[in-house]
């Protein structure tokens, strides 16, 4: 019998960089578009229609007695594979992933960055399957959400775990790859939902500003979160700066990139706000604080434990997007030759600004796909 492997499970083996081989059997379109991947993640890549008839296209690239994880987009089409498998070629460890490439994309992994110095966390949550990145401050019995995703049940979850109440939900930027839970969760928990206001100009529910000089203190004043405005991504992106250690750069600065300017149609308009925001208002700030973006790229990006984190000075040293001199170039590399635009962006941001509101299943079709909020140079 078949065993089942759950998100969670299998996102323990890929934070872990445990040496992992799955086997996906999706369309080849799909597969290439959107998979999983980590560091010592192997994937082969076998539409499931070409197994119908044996599992011939695939016995010799598989070892019998090894781990194979068996993905699909539900949980169906992988789980007769992964007993085809059993059944006719005698392979004696073969798993299927529940709930398929839909769940994967819906799993959140929390990671621990670090202790605060006047005692709290800060914890990190990794969507895997969409490589966004969401944070949670605690801090005597408070706590505050950065980049909420839509699964807002596990940040309660969480929060309960840790025996804080959720006070504040903070969207760093209107966002357009994924939808908030950020006014959600604010609403269910009765916290305060902030936003940039310059990205809340469509905004049609309540919202408090996020903006420079208006500090947001999560438990006893103990620890600050300290709004500065770093526009390029959206014209309100706003970067945090927490305990005076911890950068969270939004969509503005990634690990291995940085972030795009045209999911709103404003390129030319922005990349000048762009560039000022990563080489003149970054460049003000201490080397030695901690970047935590809202998003990763690549598998690489993943740390010890699936964290995802990079000093400051280290990042103008090798992030190749902060080191074009040129400004003209900088321009054409963030302005043409873009990766696709994010799978429903414009619906996304219209459902971030509470002008429509899909069924939970169409929310959920909206997000499939990669993270593609970054320019890579």
């Amino acid at each position: 019998m078949t065993t089942p492997i759950t998100t969670s499970e299998l996102a323990k083996k890929v934070v872990n960089h445990e040496k992992t081989l799955i086997l996906d059997v999706r369309n080849t379109d799909e597969f290439d578009n959107w998979k999983i991947e980590g560091g010592n993640v192997e994937v082969i890549n076998e539409p499931y229609f070409n197994l119908l008839d044996g599992i011939d296209p695939v016995a010799e690239k598989l070892d019998k007695d090894q781990a194979v994880i068996v993905v699909c987009a539900k949980g169906g089409s992988s789980q007769m594979v992964a007993e085809l498998l059993e059944e006719e070629g005698g392979f004696t460890n073969t798993y299927n992933l529940e709930g398929g490439m839909k769940a994967w994309s819906e799993h959140l992994e929390p990671v621990k960055i670090g202790n605060l110095k006047d005692g709290g966390s800060l914890y990190q949550f990794v969507r895997l399957g969409k490589g966004c990145l969401s944070y949670m401050v605690e801090s005597d019995g408070e706590a505050a959400i950065i980049d909420t995703n839509r699964m807002i049940d596990i940040y309660e979850a969480f929060a309960k775990e840790k025996g804080v109440q959720i006070k504040h939900l903070i969207d760093t930027h209107l966002h357009a790859d994924h939808i908030s839970g950020g006014r959600a969760l604010a609403d269910k928990v009765g916290g305060t939902y902030h936003l940039p206001p310059k990205d809340a100009t469509e905004l049609i529910y309540d919202f408090k500003g996020l903006e420079e000089r208006n500090d947001i203190v999560v438990g006893n004043t103990k620890v600050k979160v300290q709004p500065i405005y770093s526009p390029g991504h959206t014209i309100g992106s706003t970067s945090l700066i927490i305990d005076d250690e911890y950068l969270l750069t939004g969509d503005i600065l990634f690990v291995k990139s940085i972030g795009r300017p045209d999911l709103a149609g404003k390129a030319e308009d922005w990349v000048g706000d762009l560039r000022n925001s990563l080489y003149k208002r970054y460049k003000e700030l201490s080397e030695d604080l901690i970047v935590l973006p809202a998003h990763y790229s690549f598998a690489e990006e993943l740390g010890k434990g699936g964290s995802v984190f990079a000093r400051l000075g280290d990042l103008y040293q090798r992030n190749e997007g902060l080191q074009v001199d040129d400004e003209d170039v900088f321009r054409k590399m963030v302005t043409e030759n873009l990766p696709p635009q994010p799978n429903a962006y414009q619906e996304i941001r219209e459902t971030n600004m509470g002008k429509i509101t899909p069924e939970d299943e169409k929310q959920r079709e909206m997000e499939i796909g990669p993270n593609r909020c970054a320019v890579h140079g």
